[in-house]
C-alpha cells in the first residue's frame, strides 16, 4: 500500500425552452458596508474593504444576515430560470444508479462503499466471502436531518474483526474516529476527538490499538478559522479514553510540519512521513514496533523530495521516488544498510508514475500517459511483466493488497464510462468486473476527443473534448480547469455533466499546467513565479475552442472549484470578454491574505508568501478580489461556497462576491450561491450535489444560449 506523505490541499419530446443571452435588468444586490481598511504593503497601499467578511458566519450576525440576503436575491433569481427544473429532474434520474467502491479485504471478510442510487451518503457494507451476501455495517444516512454527516475515512483491523472510521459533519475536515465490532455491528465506546488530515485509522497488527494523526483542540470559536499548526501522531490503545493515548511523534520546535503515520502490512513498523506544505516533498521516520520504545528512526532527513512508501518484504523498502526523476522512479532502501544507499529497482519512464502498489509478488505502477492511464507489471527487483488491460481509455485507481496475496480491486472510469469495479488476479492477469454501474444514457451517443492546443508561450498542452456524436460546433461548451499543486485531472464520469451534454452542451477538460499530468516540469511550470502560465494556458483553451468551431463568442462557461476557482476569478478579470458565464466555487480569492486561516499556510508552496516582497508583487497582480476593474462589461457569474468550508474559508468568496456587486462591470447577474452545513465538498449529500449542479448548468445554459428541452 503505498502511503503519500501530502496535504490534500465536483422524458417526453417539449418545444425547446429558449434560452437567450440578452442583458438582463441590473439586480438589485445586498447594500454591503465599505470599510475604511487601507494597508501599505512594500510600498503598495492595499484597500480591503470588505475585510468583515472575513468574520465566521456562526458567530458574527452581520455577516450571518449579510448571507441570508444574497442568497435570498441568488434564489430569486435562479427560480426565474426556465432550465433548472428540468435539469434537476434529469440529473437526479442520471444519479439514480448502484454506486461501489473498491473493497478492502481484512480477515476474508471485504468491505466497501455503496449507494444505493440517490442515498445522501454512502454506505459500508461488508461481505464475509466474494461473493457471498453482503450486510450493512455502518449506515450514516440516519445521522443527521439534513444528510449532511458522512462516514469519511474507514479502515478494518487485520484480522478483519474491528473496525475504525470517521465521522464528518458539515463538510469540516475535523473528523470523530470511533470502532465498531464488525460480527455485532456494536460499537466499542472508543472515540477520538479533533482528528484531521490524518490517513485514517492505521492499526496494531494485534487490533490492539490503532495510530491517527491530529491537531489540538482549536478555540471554541475558531475551530473552523484558526490555523492548524503542531500535527501530532498518537496511538490509541481500545478500551482507554483519548486522554491516555500515547504520543508516539512530533515536532515542536517545528509546529508548521504535518506528520501522517501508516502501519505496513507485516506490522512491524510504523512509517511516518512529514511534510511542511502541499508540495510531494517529505521525510520519512520508521518506528520498529517491536521495541517497546518506540524510537523513530530517520531514513529520509530532507524535505527535498517525495518518497512514498509502496511496501516492504523485511527490513527492505520500496519507495516511488522523484529523486533524481522528476517524473518518478522505483527504489528500494534496505534498513539493515547502514548507509541506506537507495537501489534503482523500475527507472524514470517519459510518462509520468501516478501510483503503485505491492500485490502478491508483483509491482503494480500506474502511468499517465498524456492524462489517461497506463498500468504496468513488473517483478519486485523490477523486471518488466506486461500490462493490465483496461477497457478503454480512461482512469483507472486503486489496485491496493497486500505481498503474497495476488487479489486486488481497481475502478475504472472515463467520461463515457461510470465507475466500474474489477477484480484482478495479478496471477493470472485476468480483469473481472465485481461491480458495473448501469445508468440512464448510452455511453455510445458520446464522443471523447483528446485534442493538443499551443498556450502563449508556445506550449503544447491537452484538452478532452466530449460531446453527444449529433452535438455540431459551434455550441455552448463548458470549459473546466484546476491547474495547480502537482493535482492531474484525468477523465472521469459524471452524471451531471451528462445532463449538460444531453441538451446539446459541450465538455472540456484542459490540462493546463500547475497538475501533476506530465510530472514536475508540468507543476514547476505554473506555480510561483510562473502561476501566470496556468491563466494563459486556460485562457488559450478558450481562445482554441472559438477558432476551431467547437464553440462561439457568447456561448462560452468556464468553472474550477479550490484552486480552480481562482483560476476562474483570476481569467475573468484578465480576459472578460472571452466568456459568457463563469462558476468559480470555493474559490482561493484573497491572495494576500489565504495564509491567515486553517490549512491556507500550506498553500506557500503553491502561491508564494504575502509577506515577501516578490511573491507580494506577483500575488497582488492576479488575486481576483484584487483585480476587478471596472469600465468593461464582465461574464454572468455564480460563485458558490458553503458555511463551514473550513479548507478554503467561505470569506474569501463573499469578499469577491461584494467587490464584483460593487463594481461597474455590466449588467449580467454576479450572484453568490451560499450553501449551508456544506464544506469544501467531500461529504456533501447527494440532495444538494444535485441541487447545486441543476443550479450551475441552468445559470450556464442561461448566458450561453443552450436551448434546454425535455427528452
Amino acid at each position: 500500500m503505498r502511503h503519500v506523505f501530502a496535504l490534500p490541499l465536483i422524458l417526453a419530446a417539449l418545444p425547446a425552452l429558449a434560452q437567450t443571452q440578452e442583458t438582463s435588468v441590473k439586480l438589485a444586490y445586498p447594500d454591503t458596508r465599505r470599510v475604511d481598511v487601507v494597508e501599505e504593503q512594500f510600498g503598495v497601499k492595499v484597500a480591503d474593504p470588505y475585510r468583515w467578511l472575513e468574520n465566521d458566519v456562526r458567530n458574527d450576525k452581520e455577516v450571518a444576515d449579510w448571507v441570508a440576503a444574497e442568497n435570498k436575491v441568488t434564489n430569486a433569481y435562479l427560480a426565474t430560470l426556465p432550465g433548472r427544473q428540468l435539469f434537476h429532474d434529469r440529473i437526479k434520474t442520471l444519479f439514480n444508479y448502484e454506486r461501489f467502491g473498491a473493497p478492502q479485504k481484512k480477515g476474508g471478510r471485504y468491505f466497501y462503499a455503496h449507494n444505493a442510487g440517490l442515498q445522501n451518503q454512502a454506505v459500508l457494507w461488508v461481505r464475509d466471502t466474494l461473493e457471498g451476501q453482503g450486510r450493512v455495517l455502518i449506515d450514516p444516512n440516519g445521522w443527521s436531518k439534513d444528510g449532511a454527516t458522512a462516514l469519511a475515512e474507514w479502515l478494518p483491523s487485520e484480522d478483519g474483526k474491528l473496525l475504525a472510521y470517521s465521522v464528518q459533519d458539515g463538510g469540516t475536515d475535523w473528523r470523530t474516529i470511533k470502532v465498531i465490532d464488525v460480527a455485532t455491528g456494536k460499537e466499542t465506546g472508543d472515540e477520538i476527538a479533533w482528528a484531521k488530515f490524518t490517513m485514517g485509522a492505521s492499526w496494531a497488527k494485534d487490533g490492539s490499538g490503532f495510530f491517527y494523526s491530529r491537531y489540538p483542540e482549536p478555540p471554541a470559536d475558531a475551530k473552523f478559522q484558526a490555523l492548524n499548526e503542531n500535527h501530532k501522531v498518537y496511538f490509541h490503545k481500545l478500551g482507554t479514553p483519548q486522554s491516555a493515548d500515547r504520543l508516539v511523534y512530533e515536532t515542536a520546535s517545528s509546529p508548521k510540519l504535518s506528520h501522517y503515520a501508516g502501519v505496513t502490512d507485516d506490522g512491524r513498523y510504523l512509517v511516518i512521513g512529514t511534510s511542511e506544505g502541499t508540495d510531494n516533498k517529505n521525510l520519512v521516520h520508521i518506528v520498529d514496533l517491536t521495541d517497546s520504545k518506540w524510537q523513530a528512526r530517520e531514513i529520509i532527513g530532507t524535505l527535498a523530495n517525495e518518497w512514498s512508501v509502496i511496501g516492504n518484504v523485511g527490513t527492505k523498502f520500496w519507495f516511488a521516488t522523484d529523486a533524481g526523476a522528476p517524473r518518478q522512479r522505483i527504489v528500494t532502501l534496505d534498513l539493515a544498510d547502514p548507509k541506506l544507499t537507495p537501489k534503482q529497482i523500475v527507472a524514470e519512464q517519459k510518462e509520468t508514475l501516478a501510483g503503485a502498489s505491492i500485490v502478491g509478488d508483483r509491482l503494480i505502477l500506474n502511468y499517465m500517459v498524456d492524462a489517461k492511464t497506463e498500468v504496468r507489471r513488473y517483478t519486485l527487483d523490477g523486471s518488466a511483466d506486461g500490462k493490465v488491460a483496461l477497457p478503454g481509455i480512461g482512469t483507472a485507481s486503486g489496485f491496493g493488497g497486500e505481498a503474497g496475496d495476488p487479489e486486488t480491486f481497481f475502478a475504472f472510469t472515463s467520461f463515457n464510462y461510470p465507475t466500474t469495479i474489477f477484480r484482478y488476479d495479478v496471477t493470472t492477469g485476468k480483469a473481472t468486473p465485481w461491480a458495473q454501474p448501469k445508468v440512464a444514457f448510452d455511453p455510445s451517443q458520446y464522443k471523447v476527443e483528446q485534442r493538443f492546443f499551443v498556450s502563449k508561450d508556445g506550449t503544447r498542452v491537452p484538452m478532452f473534448v466530449v460531446r453527444k456524436s449529433t452535438t455540431r460546433g459551434p455550441a455552448p461548451t463548458l470549459l473546466w480547469g484546476y491547474g495547480g499543486f502537482n493535482v492531474p485531472y484525468t477523465p472521469s464520469f459524471s452524471a451531471a455533466r451528462v445532463a449538460w451534454m444531453e441538451q446539446g452542451g459541450v465538455f472540456v477538460l484542459a490540462n493546463i499546467r500547475g497538475g501533476g499530468e506530465y510530472g514536475k516540469a508540468w507543476h514547476d511550470g505554473g506555480r510561483l513565479a510562473n502561476k501566470q502560465n496556468v491563466f494563459d494556458d486556460f485562457i488559450a483553451a478558450g481562445e482554441y475552442l472559438i477558432k476551431e468551431g467547437i464553440t462561439g463568442k457568447d456561448q462560452l462557461a468556464i468553472q474550477g472549484g479550490s484552486n480552480g476557482g481562482l483560476l476562474i476569478g483570476a481569467v475573468v478579470n484578465q480576459r472578460p470578454d472571452l466568456f459568457a458565464a463563469a462558476l468559480p466555487a470555493v474559490g482561493v480569492m484573497d491572495m494576500l491574505r489565504f495564509d491567515r486561516w486553517t490549512a491556507g499556510r500550506y498553500w506557500v508552496d503553491d502561491y508564494g508568501y504575502p509577506s515577501k516582497e516578490a511573491d507580494f508583487k506577483r500575488l497582488y497582480a492576479y488575486s481576483p478580489y484584487h483585480n476587478i476593474r471596472g469600465g468593461k462589461p464582465y461574464p454572468a457569474i455564480l460563485v458558490t461556497t458553503a458555511d463551514t468550508d473550513d479548507r478554503v474559508v467561505p470569506g474569501h468568496s463573499f469578499k469577491y462576491t461584494a467587490a464584483l456587486q460593487a463594481a461597474e462591470i455590466g449588467d449580467k447577474p454576479h450572484l453568490a450561491r451560499i450553501e449551508t452545513r456544506a464544506g469544501h465538498g467531500s461529504g456533501k449529500p447527494t440532495d444538494k450535489i444535485i441541487e447545486e449542479a441543476a443550479d450551475l448548468y441552468a445559470f450556464a445554459a442561461k448566458w450561453t444560449g443552450l436551448g434546454v428541452k425535455q427528452r
